[in-house]
């Protein structure tokens, strides 16, 4: 059989994508809005794709499709259950990310630990040049060592954040949730997590379950000393009431990399504040250029496996 494969969002990957190696024919774009959906999958058998929202009704319009390679591991956007009525083979990316995204957590933790932003902000404004001695103490700064890191999701990208903050000399919690993975990992109730965390840390999917996961009751429960960090999808948290907890003084600060809306077009109460103790970042924890190589060359290979009637990596 002689397959079509198409790649709705080329420009999602930053890195060289070889073309597979069995017959087929092949097309791409950089990027594909919704309504183009439809039109560039009509003839597809192997679609791949990013973030392009896949659902019953628009694969009801797809009958040729076989196979979906999604170029990440979160794949939230697919309507699954619509795929296994349909027969469609799902295949997401794992375990390509797992030094990237810890090495991000920890430049924000540390950024935010050691109040760098804040002293940059002050070299800005002259304050180090009018000291009357050689260093500032204007801001607080915590160590790392002795101190206690919650982690939501205990995924080989949770378990490799883990095996970083024990490094630090950290005490690591791995907090009981309803996407929970592996038995063999000793869980703790939230809301001792909550309580006990000088740093949270999320690395779960995104689920009907786990969304908002983290709103203004949870905020409540950790320490005003704490930081919450997200790496992994912006719906786990109620962006609103994670302003409410900064400006209340609820934690100490925050680092993002996600949000709920990607990208945010139509505006974001996390896009709105100005302040040393929150940073964002454009979803890029993932994006080292090692991590998108070998992401692009797993895509390839997923899709090979398939046709070759040894699928790898299946969600369906």
């Amino acid at each position: 059989m002689s397959h079509h494969v198409v790649f709705l969002e080329r420009d999602s990957i930053k890195a060289q994508v070889r073309q597979p190696g069995f017959e087929h024919t092949y097309e791409e774009y950089a990027h594909t809005a919704y309504d183009q959906i439809v039109p560039r999958l009509r003839n597809a058998t192997v679609a791949i794709i990013n973030k392009v929202p896949l659902s019953d009704e628009t694969l009801a319009e797809l009958p040729r499709l076989k196979m979906i390679a999604v170029t990440a591991t979160g794949y939230d956007g697919i309507d699954i259950a619509a795929c296994r009525s349909r027969g469609i083979a799902v295949a997401n990316i794992r375990n390509y990310a797992i030094h990237t995204v810890p090495e991000h957590v920890f430049a924000l933790v540390l950024a935010l630990r050691r109040n760098l932003l804040a002293y940059r902000q002050e070299i800005e404004q002259g304050a180090w040049q009018k000291s009357e001695q050689f260093c500032l103490f204007t801001h607080p700064i915590a160590e790392l060592s002795g101190s206690t890191m919650g982690i939501i999701g205990e995924g080989t990208i949770g378990q490799a954040t883990a095996a970083i903050a024990r490094g630090f000399g950290m005490h690591v919690l791995f907090a009981y949730h309803s996407s929970r993975k592996k038995k063999e990992v000793v869980l703790t109730p939230l809301d001792q997590v909550l309580a006990e965390a000088d740093i949270l840390s999320l690395h779960c999917p995104l689920t009907p379950a786990t969304r908002d996961l983290i709103g203004i009751n949870e905020l409540r429960k950790m320490k005003r000393s704490a930081l919450l960090i997200n790496t992994a999808r912006g719906g786990l948290v109620d962006e609103a009431a994670l302003v409410q907890a900064l400006d209340e003084g609820l934690i100490a600060g925050a680092g993002f990399d996600v949000l709920t809306v990607e990208p945010p077009k139509d505006g974001n109460p996390l896009l709105d504040l100005r302040r040393p103790n929150f940073i964002l970042t454009p979803h890029v924890a993932w994006a080292s250029d090692e991590a998108m190589q070998s992401l692009a060359n797993q895509l390839i290979e997923n899709i090979e496996a398939w046709v070759a009637g040894k699928p790898q990596n299946l969600v369906t």
